[in-house]
């Protein structure tokens, strides 16, 4: 099963996929962490990656479906995937689907967990490095910010995924273990 998680940032979709990842087996994939480790593994792409980022370029939305893919095509991704951090545009939620229907893969479901925004700023801002310090980016009016950039980017992709019945969503306001109980249940995987 290949799974898109979206929501809001603080949303717990990082939390949510490494669970699914644990219990179901599925590779999780953080974009972030795909840009690090390939441009760490000095592949081509990661090469290609690194020149666009110390020039402060945004990497393309070709060279990520490019690191999707070749991500995808890894051993730890035969049984299915959950990717966290992308799409973020129609644009890139359409060349994702052209790039995996081009594989014979599909995205099955996508999640979307709902979180009310004052809740996410009141989450992030508990929110604590092993260090006890907090992130800069968990800072109230930072966070504040972040959520209205997924409300004027991303959240316009829900009804492409709508439209073509996968997306199904969550309560985000739930305790933890009952957020990942719906995602199951809403996934119709068996424990």
């Amino acid at each position: 099963m290949n799974i898109i998680l979206l929501g809001p940032p603080g949303a717990g979709k990082g939390t949510q996929a490494d669970l699914l990842e644990q219990e179901f087996k599925l590779a999780h994939i953080s974009t972030g962490d795909m840009l690090r480790n390939e441009m760490a593994e000095g592949t081509p792409l990661g090469l290609k990656v690194k020149s666009i980022v110390e020039s402060g370029q945004f990497v393309s939305d070709e060279v990520m479906i490019d690191l999707i893919k070749s991500r995808t095509l890894k051993a730890d991704c035969a049984q299915g995937f959950i990717l966290d951090g992308f799409p973020r545009t129609e644009s890139q939620a359409e060349a994702l689907d052209v790039m995996l229907q081009e594989r014979g893969v599909k995205i099955d479901a996508v999640i979307l967990i709902e979180v009310d925004a004052e809740q996410i700023v009141a989450r992030l801002a508990s929110r604590r490095a092993p260090d006890g310090s907090r992130r800069a980016d968990d800072e109230p009016e930072t966070v504040r910010r972040r959520i209205q950039v997924y409300k004027d980017q991303t959240a316009p992709i829900l009804p492409y995924y709508e439209n073509a019945g996968r997306l199904r969503r969550v309560d985000g306001m739930q305790s933890l273990e009952a957020v990942h109980a719906s995602i199951v249940a809403a996934l119709g995987l068996d424990k």
